[in-house]
């Protein structure tokens, strides 16, 4: 039953970042959006995963996966907006 419900969690995030990628104004906020589907949907997916194994080697292993996810995926959304900002890209595209 919670793994279902951790299923239907990260559809929801996945949904919810997509929905944003399209309707959010600006690039920076849409990188938020990507960042979010990126970090909240993996890890409720890989505790789902977690969950439904059980204690195993497997676990441990998902375990070590959604810690390396967790440090490095807002490192990644970090730099990746920096390089836009520092390269100067604009808030809203041109509509020319």
């Amino acid at each position: 039953m919670i793994v279902n419900l951790l299923l239907i969690l990260c559809w929801f995030y996945i949904g919810w970042g997509i929905y944003g990628l399209y309707h959010l104004p600006s690039i920076y906020s849409r990188f938020f959006a990507a960042g979010f589907i990126d970090t909240m949907a993996l890890i409720t997916l890989i505790l789902a995963l977690i969950l439904y194994s059980g204690l195993s080697d497997f676990a441990f292993r998902l375990l070590l996966i959604l810690v390396f996810v967790m440090v490095t995926n807002p490192i990644s959304t970090h730099l990746i907006v920096r390089s836009a900002y520092l390269g100067k890209v604009p808030l809203k595209e041109d509509p020319s």
